[in-house]
């Protein structure tokens, strides 16, 4: 068989069947956060897992990896330490400037919310075969390296 040296063009059947499976893997991770964090809504939960990863980091900065505009992260801040969720303290660097942590509760609360979706997740792998279990591992392991490089980075990769 020739060599193919054009673009990669991606097969629509295999994006499409990509696409059901992220709607179900989105919904266990919903119905996991449904069960621990029924409070929280899902930008809530997205600042403080930011938070967890980065703590100490300020509001600006949060503000950006969320991909929303200050005010609006202040005020979900303000909601997240009144909830006992969130506590603010001076900045290490800059006294002037504000830098987040997690509480105990926050930390006990994604702890939950981790070990219901591992739990959900574990239930679905088990009623799958061994085969099938280690070809999703590793067909998501590539395609999350495949999905964090950037359009640029694409363009090198062949089939």
């Amino acid at each position: 068989m020739g060599e193919h040296h054009g673009p990669v063009v991606p097969d629509p059947m295999r994006a499409a069947a990509l696409d059901d499976a992220a709607q179900t893997l989105l919904a266990t991770w919903e119905a996991a956060r449904e069960q621990s964090t029924p409070r929280l809504s899902a930008a809530q939960l997205n600042a403080l897992i930011v938070v967890e990863k980065d703590e100490g980091i300020n509001l600006r900065t949060l503000a950006g990896r969320l991909r929303m505009i200050l005010s609006s992260a202040s005020r979900l801040c303000d909601r997240l330490v009144a909830a006992g969720l969130v506590d603010r303290a001076p900045g290490r660097i800059d006294r002037r400037e504000i830098a987040l942590y997690l509480t105990p509760y926050s930390r006990q609360l994604l702890d939950e919310l981790r070990a219901s979706r591992l739990a959900l997740l574990g239930a679905a792998l088990d009623r799958m075969s061994p085969a099938g279990r280690a070809g999703l591992v590793r067909g998501l392991s590539e395609f999350a390296v495949a999905a964090a490089e950037s359009p640029s980075d694409t363009s090198r990769r062949t089939a």
